[in-house]
């Protein structure tokens, strides 16, 4: 089990990683933000790697589908239910609790819907959505827009360019697991 100090120095590092996003990210002006939902993407794991140091274990698939639900937003209730099936799936992946705690920690400090991020609750509705369940028109929009990504991409995929730990660490710096 991971100590309560531990669990506040990944909420805090959360809340540091974010604040540059917010101070960037702004929203958009287009008619598609303020009529209804956005084409949908994905950054995989946003402010994290998306796989271990060499590729294996790679838990990307399980941001990517996280990603689907924060993009589509809804109630509190689910985005909970998003952010437990993300600590699941990483926990399967990676074979590690304290990894997917601290990702689960991240993303319930870092996604919340009033937080106007790229990566935010409800990030493909307009900002200011907040927590509410989707009408019947919401729901066929999101299911319109993912059709047509799927149509598109073939498959739910993760970014082209793998991200690593090691692009936490200079070119001469060496992580703990040895490698530069």
């Amino acid at each position: 089990m991971i100590s309560s100090k531990k669990q506040m120095a990944a909420m805090m590092l959360a809340l540091l990683m974010t604040g540059p996003a917010i101070a960037q990210n702004t929203p958009q002006t287009s008619a598609k933000t303020t009529t209804g939902i956005q084409e949908f993407t994905t950054d995989g794991c946003s402010l994290f790697p998306d796989r271990a140091p060499g590729g294996t274990p790679d838990w990307c698939d399980c941001c990517v589908q996280h990603d689907v639900a924060y993009w589509r937003g809804g109630t509190e209730e689910e985005r909970l239910q998003a952010d437990i099936a993300l600590r699941e799936g990483v926990q399967n992946k990676s074979g590690s609790p304290q990894l997917a705690q601290m990702m689960y920690n991240g993303v319930r400090v870092g996604g919340d819907a009033a937080l106007n991020t790229s990566f935010r609750w409800g990030y493909g509705w307009p900002y200011g959505r907040g927590y509410r369940a989707l009408n019947a028109d919401e729901q066929q929009q999101a299911a319109q827009a993912m059709a047509r990504y799927r149509q598109q991409a073939g498959a739910m995929q993760c970014p082209s360019k793998p991200v690593t730990l090691s692009v936490l660490f200079s070119a001469g710096e060496k992580n703990e697991y040895g490698k530069r």
